[in-house]
């Protein structure tokens, strides 16, 4: 009876799936922490935890997965019936619970890591994901093909996306440099640093971000700094489609470049500060950008450029001194 019942057990043990050995099927990820993830089978009821992967998810052809994203999880148009688990910066967590998620999609440099954490020890699975390149959005297509099983599909949105990297950067890559700031904020004064994907958008383009060599994500850096650097490009995102007001305000430096020669540019948010498919279609506008700021400069010679300097910071760069290219001569 005692060997009757221990094979009972064991019996109903395999039937409940408790086998020490891995589906033949299953398939082990690693995320871009570092941390292991093993799916017996595809994830078919995923929560995204940040508008950029939940239209990720949708353009890797696996948006019938998603049961729930964050807010402002509004590209593409079915993106915005999903129930929502809260801000990117402030989840839901019993709300993502109640969801029952047989995956969770983070995002490294925008969700707490504390909050990520609860989550797994609530039993849930997660995989964080970070676009640090322009080439990780394809290979990220292809992870979350193969995250829910629609590998095909996945394959076939980051072969486009590669094809028209590389021919923004056949016709733009070799373009005279043009140096930029990239504004995030006003007050704090933010921009991007090296670590930015946004950074190389502005490299694509043939532009040189003046705060690239800042290893932070968004700097915030002073006025005085950005005065010195005379960028030739300014270019602003905003929160939202409109042109952001502040924009304008550099206009009370008459002297900087950028303002002289009417470079000061407006970017839709979406389109360069979302690491997806469509960060492409920013980056044409931003090269048309530039295109049009080396087109004022071809007026004159790039090496003899030059001025008094500017009044607003006279006492940075010395009375008298010639100002070339924001720098003193």
């Amino acid at each position: 009876m005692r060997r009757f019942g221990a094979a009972l057990a064991v019996g109903v043990f395999l039937a409940w799936g408790g086998t020490t050995t891995r589906p033949a099927d299953a398939q082990t990820f690693t995320d871009d922490t570092g941390e292991r993830l093993t799916l017996e089978k595809p994830a078919q009821r995923l929560v995204s935890l940040a508008p950029h992967l939940t239209e990720m998810l949708y353009a890797a052809g696996a948006g019938e997965t998603l049961i729930g994203a964050a807010e402002f999880s509004d590209y593409p148009e079915e993106a915005q019936r999903l129930p929502r688990v809260g801000g990117y910066d402030r989840l839901d967590l019993e709300r993502i619970v109640r969801l029952r998620p047989d995956l969770v999609l983070a995002w490294q440099s925008g969700n707490a890591p504390t909050q990520v954490d609860k989550l797994r020890a609530l039993g849930l699975r997660v995989f964080v994901t970070e676009a640090r390149t322009l080439e990780d959005i394809a290979r990220l297509l292809k992870t979350f093909g193969a995250l829910t099983g629609r590998p095909a599909s996945a394959t076939v949105a980051a072969d486009a996306y590669r094809q028209k990297l590389a021919a923004l950067r056949a016709r733009y890559g070799r373009q005279a440099p043009v140096t930029v700031f990239y504004q995030l904020w006003p007050a704090p004064l933010m921009t991007i640093g090296k670590a930015q994907i946004i950074t190389q958008v502005i490299a694509l383009c043939g532009g040189v971000n003046i705060y690239g060599d800042l290893r932070s994500l968004a700097p915030v850096v002073s006025l005085e700094s950005v005065l010195i650097a005379n960028p030739e490009v300014i270019i602003a995102a905003g929160m939202a489609e409109a042109r952001p007001e502040w924009l304008d305000d550099w206009r009370r430096w008459p002297r900087l470049q950028a303002v002289r020669r009417g470079n000061l540019f407006h970017l839709h948010p979406d389109l360069i500060q979302r690491q997806t498919p469509r960060l492409l279609d920013g980056a044409e506008i931003l090269c048309r950008q530039l295109e049009r700021a080396r087109r004022e400069m071809s007026l004159v010679s790039a090496n003899l450029i030059s001025a008094p300097c500017p009044a607003d910071i006279v006492r940075r760069c010395g009375r008298g001194k010639p100002w070339v290219f924001g720098q003193r001569r």
